[in-house]
Formats: C-alpha cells, sequence, structure tokens
C-alpha cells in the first residue's frame, strides 16, 4: 500500500506541475500574441496616416506635370464672339467668363522660377495705342514665362518690332500670323530657345467655320521652370 500511495501521490505532483507549466506557458503566449498585434496595429496607422492622396492633373491636363514644371492650358478666342482662355497651375487667370479679355493678344506673364503670375492683360491690336502695346511687351524682364491667346485678330496694331519681341520669346510662327488667324504661345523671355508650344490655324475663305474667321487652337502641358 505505502508504494501505491507513493506512486499515486507522485502522478498527482507530476500532473499538477504539468497543468502549471501549461497555464504559464499559455499566459506568455496569450501576451506575446497580444504584443504582435499591438505591433501590426500601430504599423497600420503609421502607414495610413503618413500616406498622402495622390495628385490631380492641372488645367484639365491628362498627366501631373513633374515638379520642376508649371502646368497650363492656353485656348484661343472663337471668332469674335467666344473669348480665350489661359489656365495657369490649375488657375483660370483670363476668360471671357472672367470678363477680362479683349481683342488682340491677351497676356499673362509669369515669374518662372516661383510660378507668380506678375501681371495679366489684353493687347487690344484694333483700337490700341502701338506705343503702349510696345511698352508692355519690352516691360517683359528675362525669366519670365508669357501665355498668349488670339482674340478676334491680332495684326492690326502689330509691328515688325512686336513681332521681332515674341520672335525673342520663343515664337516660330509671329512672323507669318496674318489676319484673323488663330493663334496660342507659350514661351521664355531670355531664354533665346524656340518654344515648342505654339499653334495656329490660318484664316481660310474655302476652310473657315466661323464665316470670316477660322477654327479655335488651344495647347497645354507643362512648362519648365527658369531656375
Amino acid at each position: 500500500m505505502r508504494l501505491r500511495d507513493l506512486l499515486y501521490g507522485a502522478t498527482v505532483i507530476i500532473v499538477t506541475l504539468l497543468v502549471w507549466r501549461i497555464s504559464v506557458n499559455s499566459f506568455h503566449i496569450q501576451e506575446r500574441a497580444r504584443d504582435i498585434q499591438r505591433i501590426f496595429s500601430v504599423h497600420e496607422i503609421s502607414r495610413v496616416s503618413t500616406t498622402t492622396p495622390a495628385a490631380s492633373p492641372k488645367c484639365k491636363l491628362s498627366k501631373v506635370c513633374p515638379i520642376d514644371h508649371f502646368a497650363f492650358q492656353i485656348t484661343s478666342g472663337a471668332a469674335d464672339v467666344v473669348g480665350p482662355q489661359i489656365c495657369f497651375e490649375g488657375k483660370i487667370v483670363m476668360s471671357g467668363v472672367i470678363n477680362n479679355v479683349g481683342p488682340g493678344i491677351n497676356m499673362v506673364v509669369v515669374n518662372g522660377e516661383n510660378g507668380t503670375v506678375e501681371k495679366f492683360s489684353y493687347l487690344n491690336m484694333l483700337i490700341g495705342k502701338p506705343e503702349d502695346i510696345l511698352a508692355f511687351l519690352k516691360d517683359i524682364k528675362p525669366g519670365m514665362i508669357v501665355l498668349v491667346a488670339s482674340f478676334d485678330d491680332v495684326t492690326t496694331k502689330l509691328t515688325d518690332e512686336m513681332r521681332e519681341i515674341f520672335d525673342a520669346l520663343g515664337s516660330t510662327m509671329i512672323k507669318s500670323i496674318k489676319h484673323r488667324d488663330s493663334w496660342v504661345f507659350a514661351g521664355g523671355a531670355g531664354t533665346n530657345e524656340k518654344s515648342p508650344f505654339e499653334k495656329v490655324a490660318v484664316s481660310d475663305p474655302t476652310s473657315n467655320i466661323y464665316e470670316g474667321w477660322p477654327e479655335v487652337v488651344e495647347i497645354g502641358g507643362c512648362f519648365p521652370r527658369k531656375i
């Protein structure tokens, strides 16, 4: 009987120790699981909070411009009825809706380094004073970006000296523009480079879609900063 009692007592002790060990391990496993869960939860919160929304294209472009470029879009006027529109970095600077456009050359001048709109105006090529138009053009300083849209006609007061200024701004078509041609252009002052951003619709009685005026022309893209 004594041996049987000893074996029984030993068995009870072993079983008790095993149950205690399992309980302790289970507690540590649960604590470890909670720690892992907290780590992943913090990581997920951090990941979500540091994610920034994707940038959207500006001025109705099909893509987002690089950080060292400015987004723009220019649309010429339709005949002498619907005014042109000039958009820069997502903002409409000039348009018929805003009511700050006019017959002739509509122009926005932008600081090519920081993107600040320095000035905008329309140069009235129908009844404007040539000396005032010339003074505005000569005041465009190196490093400036110019955005240009025609409305009605740009040639009535357009002199050879004015054409030379636009040529220096990078235009390749200004010297051939004629009466009532539709014209849009984006260039830079002081670069001595020809701009890829320019388009002309020639006024032709056989193909004009607005009686005496040609179709609307439009350009848009990403203009490099002048740094």
